[in-house]
């Protein structure tokens, strides 16, 4: 997979991410209604955002994951991040991610980014399966995924440590032959 991206929509523009996008990506980081169902805790300063984007930047040159940001073009406005979490190079399957700050939730940002990505993944970078894990309680998210075709394969008990407790995730796919036979 290519490290770079420029994903055009309608009304977004999906890009690498870059250092000069931490101090607004801190302002959505921070706010523990945006991290809430995310494995990260808010942030506290605005060099955390820095090594964040370091390290997606550092992965994307590895070929592990790969994470972008949204712009609204009309703006030229950062609205938050969308990516691949991880990537199965043999299994030709990816894990996606997203979030948005909270100004810019319910105007259909999210899913006018996240049809591009998957588009992106399976037109581009030939993929055969997209996922999405998902907290239970993170019921936006879900009904988001299902409105793009997903299905929820059910829930990984106690799969992953999120701020210090261990959390149940719903497994969300698409496979390529689905995403095909809705277009």
């Amino acid at each position: 997979m290519k490290t770079e991206a420029s994903i055009v929509t309608d009304r977004l523009l999906v890009r690498e991410m870059t250092l000069e996008d931490a101090e607004v990506l801190y302002r959505y980081w921070s706010d523990d209604e945006v991290t809430k169902h995310m494995n990260i805790s808010s942030f506290t300063h605005v060099d955390q955002a820095k090594e964040m984007i370091q390290l997606l930047l550092d992965l994307g040159k590895e070929g592990k994951a790969y994470r972008y940001s949204i712009v609204v073009k009309e703006t030229n406005q950062v609205i938050g991040t969308c990516g691949f979490n991880y990537i199965d190079r043999e299994d030709n399957r990816a894990e996606i991610g997203f979030d948005l700050g909270r100004p810019f939730w319910k105007k259909g940002y999210a899913r006018e980014g996240l049809e591009a990505l998957v588009r992106y993944g399976f037109d581009v970078h030939k993929l055969n399966r997209i996922e999405a894990k998902v907290e239970p309680e993170n019921v936006n998210s879900k009904k988001l995924l299902s409105k793009l075709a997903f299905v929820d394969e059910g829930i990984l008990r106690e799969y992953q440590k999120s701020k210090g407790s261990y959390v149940d995730l719903h497994i969300f796919s698409l496979l390529k032959k689905e995403y095909l036979e809705q277009k």
